[in-house]
């Protein structure tokens, strides 16, 4: 248990349906709170501390530990709250299904020191441990088949490694993974990359990446958008079965 937040709710009298009267949450999520490494969102946090009269520094020390840039915090928190995840990839593996050394293939293409890359590996590997928490969400993912043909570094062995893992998280029970042939034609998918978040208390959220700075969306018309082209993009992919036998034939190309 966290058990500052434990104190501070006994301390001002606050339960998880109080609090989730207050944030205009599901109190199933407000729960969460009192548990380890369970942060409230961004949007949520200052409010939550206001109403258990403490600092979220206090509360949730972790904050001040985070490794993955400001920007993106939002996104983890959301992802951490979230029952369900839906991911299209154009270009390369989502970063919750990375291994180490892909996630240093990809983030050595940018300018950045061995010491920031060591904490964006370490921030997008941490990410992962959703997956196989109790009650771990839903992980449906789609890719382009050039994900799979296209290497990230000279080292042909990175790619195979990860291929392999793909293939291996594919069989987990939460994880749903299809792949868009290279035979098909131009589709909705070409437009970039997005994830889309359920949360408990029934909302949803979307990420969309950008060569810049990858922006949140919560307005309804965008995430109609996003919705109808998952559900174009996912009737292009191959079924789950067939995905996987394309994945371990990648992976086997790659040795």
């Amino acid at each position: 248990m966290n058990h500052a937040v434990v104190e501070a709710m006994a301390a001002t009298g606050e339960t998880a349906e109080s609090l989730a009267a207050q944030i205009g949450v599901d109190p199933k999520t407000a729960a969460k709170w009192a548990n380890p490494g369970r942060i409230p969102q961004t949007r949520h946090r200052a409010l939550v501390a206001a109403a258990l009269q403490r600092d979220a520094e206090y509360l949730w020390p972790d904050v001040l530990k985070r490794r993955e840039p400001s920007w993106f915090r939002r996104w983890v928190d959301i992802e951490r709250e979230a029952v369900a995840l839906r991911a299209f990839q154009l270009a390369w593996v989502p970063g919750l299904l990375q291994t180490e050394a892909y996630a240093r293939a990809t983030l050595a293409w940018e300018a950045l020191s061995p010491t920031d890359v060591d904490e964006l590996v370490a921030a997008r590997l941490a990410r992962q441990a959703i997956l196989t928490r109790a009650h771990a969400p839903l992980l449906v993912v789609v890719v382009d088949q050039a994900v799979l043909d296209r290497a990230v570094a000279p080292d042909r062995a990175i790619m195979a490694a990860q291929l392999a893992y793909l293939a291996e998280a594919a069989e987990r029970p939460n994880i749903d993974l299809h792949v868009v042939p290279t035979e098909t034609a131009g589709y909705p998918g070409l437009n970039g990359p997005f994830t889309i978040a359920d949360l408990p208390d029934g909302t949803r959220m979307a990420h969309v990446d950008s060569q810049a700075r990858a922006q949140i969306i919560d307005q309804a018309a965008e995430l109609g958008t996003l919705e109808r082209r998952w559900e174009r993009i996912r009737s292009e992919a191959l079924p789950r079965g067939r995905s996987l036998d394309l994945i371990r034939e990648a992976a086997a190309s790659w040795t």
